[in-house]
C-alpha cells in the first residue's frame, strides 16, 4: 500500500533510501540548495533544469520528458503544488539525502533527492513525510516476551535486511511472513507515524507467534531494478520471489515450527496470496489483509476519483486529470506481449511487462482452487481497497470451509480504527493495528495449527 499515501501502485522513478540517524551539517548547504532548485524547476515546468545535476545513470533513466511525466502524475494525485515547507537531511554509506517537505493541495509529501559523494543526483522520488514522532508500542505488545534478531532475506544478488521477532522459550513456534503492499516499503510498512507491520510483529510475538518482516526489494534495490534493462520486472521479482525465500528461511530457523508457516499479504501482497500459495505448497495457511479482487489499474482510477471528490466537487482540472488517467488505463488494458515487446513507456509508474504479467490475473478465481486455510481481513472505511473487493472474496469463497472472513467497519486500510470519512490526512496521525485484529489472527492460527 504505500505509494504517495494515495494510489495503490506507483513504482518510483528511482529509489535509494536506507534509514540512518538524522543529521544536518554544514556540508549539506550546497546539496540543500541544489535539491530546492530541483523542486522549483519542477514546480515551474523547467524540466530541462530539473535534471542538470543528475549523474550518468539518472540522466539516462530520467530525461526531462520523464521528469515531466512523473511530476504531472504527482499533481494528478495530490493536487496543485502550494510550496516548500521545510528541509531535513541524512547520510548513508556512499550517499547524502536531502528531503524537501512540500505542501500540495491534498497532501504533504517529502521529495527525496539522493546525492552521491561527487554531489551528483543519483536518485529522486516522492513519499509521505517521515514522522517526527517516536514510535510508541501498542498496549497489546510486551517486549519482555520476545526478542528480535536481524536477518537477511532473499536470493543471491538481492539480499534484503529483515527482522525476526521470536518468542522467548524453547518453542517450536508457528511463524508468519509479512508481505508488503505496493511501493518501496520498509519492513514496518511505515506510513507517517504508523508502522502496521511492526504492530503485527510485536503483537503476535507477544503471544508466541514468530513474525518475519523485511525491507521490500524495490526499497533496497530500486535504482538497480530500474537500471537493469534485462530485468523484465513483474510481481514475481518485485514480491513473490522474496516471500518464498522468507518462508524457506523460517523453516530452517531454530525454534520455528516448520510445519506451521503462514503468509500474510497486505494490499497488493494480499492480492498476490493465491499466486504465492501456488508457488509454495509447504506453507500452512494464508491471510489476506485488505487485498484487492479487481485490476489494480481500475482501483487507481477509483482512488483518484475518491480523492478528487473529497471537497464535494470535481473541478475542470480534476476532470481533465481523470480523463488522462483513464486514457493511461486503457493503454494498460490494450497491452499484449506482441505490441509491447520493444516498448519502453511506463504506465502509472510501471513498465509493460509488469502490467502484462497481471493481465487476466483473477485472485478470486485462483483462490477457489486453494484448499489450505485462508483468513480474509477488511476495513470498512478503507478507500484504497474497498468493501467491493471484500465482497468479491466473500461472494466467490463463502461456500468454502477453509475460508474465514472478518470485516471491521470502523477501520482503514491499515486496519487502524477511526471515525468519519477516511482521508490521506488520517495516515499522518499515529495509531496502531487494532487489538481485535491481532486477537482474530491469533485465534485463527491456533485453530488451524497442525
Amino acid at each position: 500500500m504505500k505509494i504517495l499515501v494515495l494510489a495503490l501502485l506507483i513504482i518510483p522513478l528511482a529509489t535509494i533510501f536506507i534509514h540512518s540517524q538524522q543529521s544536518i551539517t554544514p556540508h549539506f548547504d550546497e546539496l540543500i540548495t541544489m535539491a530546492k532548485e530541483l523542486v522549483s524547476a519542477l514546480e515551474n515546468g523547467h524540466y530541462d533544469q530539473s535534471v542538470k545535476h543528475f549523474d550518468e545513470t539518472m540522466t539516462k533513466l530520467a530525461p526531462p520528458e520523464k521528469m515531466k511525466e512523473v511530476w504531472e502524475m504527482v499533481i494528478k494525485q495530490v493536487g496543485q503544488f502550494k510550496g516548500q515547507k521545510s528541509v531535513w537531511t541524512e547520510s548513508i554509506p556512499k550517499y547524502d539525502i536531502v528531503y524537501v517537505t512540500c505542501e500540495f493541495e491534498k497532501a504533504i509529501l517529502d521529495i527525496k533527492v539522493v546525492f552521491d559523494k561527487n554531489k551528483k543526483i543519483a536518485g529522486q522520488f516522492f513519499a509521505p513525510p517521515k514522522s517526527t514522532k517516536e514510535y510508541t508500542p501498542p498496549e497489546y505488545s510486551d517486549k519482555d516476551t520476545f526478542s528480535e534478531t536481524e536477518v537477511e532475506v532473499g536470493v543471491e544478488g538481492w539480499l534484503l535486511p529483515g527482522t525476526l521477532s521470536l518468542p522467548k522459550g524453547n518453542g517450536p513456534f508457528p511463524a508468519l511472513v509479512l508481505v508488503h503492499g505496493s511501493g518501496p516499503n520498509d519492513r514496518d510498512e511505515s506510513l507517517g507515524p504508523n508502522k502496521p507491520f511492526r504492530d503485527l510483529a510485536w503483537g503476535l510475538a507477544s503471544q508466541n507467534i514468530a513474525v518475519l518482516r523485511y525491507d521490500k526489494r524495490s526499497k533496497v534495490y530500486g535504482q538497480k531494478m530500474i537500471a537493469d534493462k534485462n530485468n523484465k520486472l513483474t510481481v514475481y521479482e518485485e514480491t513473490i520471489q522474496d516471500v518464498l525465500a522468507a518462508a524457506d528461511l523460517l523453516r530452517k530457523t531454530d525454534r520455528i515450527d516448520a510445519q506451521n508457516i503462514y503468509i500474510l499479504g497486505h494490499s497488493l501482497g494480499g492480492m498476490l496470496i493465491p499466486r504465492i500459495a501456488n508457488a509454495d505448497s509447504k506453507n500452512t495457511g494464508f491471510i489476506v489483509m485488505a487485498g484487492p479482487t479487481r485490476p489494480i489499474e481500475d482501483l487507481f482510477v477509483e482512488q483518484i476519483e475518491y480523492l478528487s471528490l473529497l471537497d464535494g466537487r470535481l473541478s475542470d482540472e480534476e476532470k481533465t486529470n481523470l480523463e488522462q488517467i483513464k486514457s493511461s488505463v486503457q493503454k494498460i488494458k490494450s497491452l499484449t506481449p506482441e505490441n509491447s515487446s520493444q516498448m519502453t513507456e511506463r504506465f502509472i509508474g510501471a513498465g509493460a511487462d509488469y502490467w502484462i504479467d497481471l493481465k487476466g490475473y483473477d485472485p478470486v478465481e485462483k483462490a477457489k482452487n486453494m484448499h489450505r486455510p485462508i483468513l480474509i481481513l477488511q476495513g470498512g472505511r478503507d478507500y484504497q481497497v474497498t468493501i467491493e473487493d471484500f465482497n468479491g472474496w466473500k461472494t466467490a469463497l463463502s461456500n468454502k470451509k477453509n475460508v474465514v472472513f472478518k470485516l471491521y467497519p470502523a477501520h482503514n486500510h491499515l486496519l487502524i480504527s477511526g471515525k468519519g470519512k477516511c482521508t490521506p490526512a488520517e495516515y499522518q496521525k499515529a495509531g496502531h493495528v487494532d487489538k481485535v485484529v491481532i486477537d482474530d489472527i491469533i485465534t485463527w492460527i491456533k485453530k488451524v495449527k497442525k
